[in-house]
């Protein structure tokens, strides 16, 4: 018995076989950097956001500050960072902020979790530092959600 490393007829016909090997290795190189990368785009504290039929969409600039409040007793404040801070210092850190830049927009980014009144205590803390352009952050509800659980939806009548 005699085994050949290839011969005759063999060896002059092209490999029409895709190697897949390669193509694997990549994607799953991929996928990896976008698992590690994506937990990091996220920017500032994680909150859960209150969610709307129909969000108003404004852009963001380079004069928007971004104001966050999360569920916790009593709420902290972040402002441009990831210390917290109680209310005094939250509401110090905000007069300064307007006398540096009293064109700055505010967008607050509260947790849905949080007391109605809190939250209205926060704009208010932002109206006596001097901000005017104060807005809220939400997120969109999904498509299924909308129609069946909105409130004040109307509901079909049967005569």
């Amino acid at each position: 018995m005699s085994m050949g490393v290839g011969g005759g007829e063999a060896r002059n016909k092209l490999q029409s076989d895709i190697n897949v090997t390669p193509l694997v290795d990549v994607c799953l190189v991929l996928l990896i950097i976008f698992m590690v990368v994506t937990p990091l785009l996220q920017n500032g504290i994680s909150v859960q956001l209150p969610e709307t039929v129909n969000p108003d969409k404004k852009p963001e600039g380079e004069k928007q500050k971004v104001v966050t409040v999360n569920y916790a007793t009593p709420p902290a404040y972040f402002l441009s960072g990831n210390q917290p801070m109680g209310k005094v210092e939250f509401q110090k850190a905000l007069e300064e902020m307007y006398q540096r830049a009293p064109q700055t927009d505010l967008v607050i980014k509260a947790d849905q979790r949080l007391k109605y009144g809190e939250v209205k205590e926060v704009m208010r803390i932002t109206k006596d530092a001097g901000f005017q352009n104060v807005g809220l952050i939400a997120q969109k509800k999904p498509q299924g959600m909308a129609a069946a659980g909105a409130p004040g939806a109307a509901a079909p009548s049967s005569k």
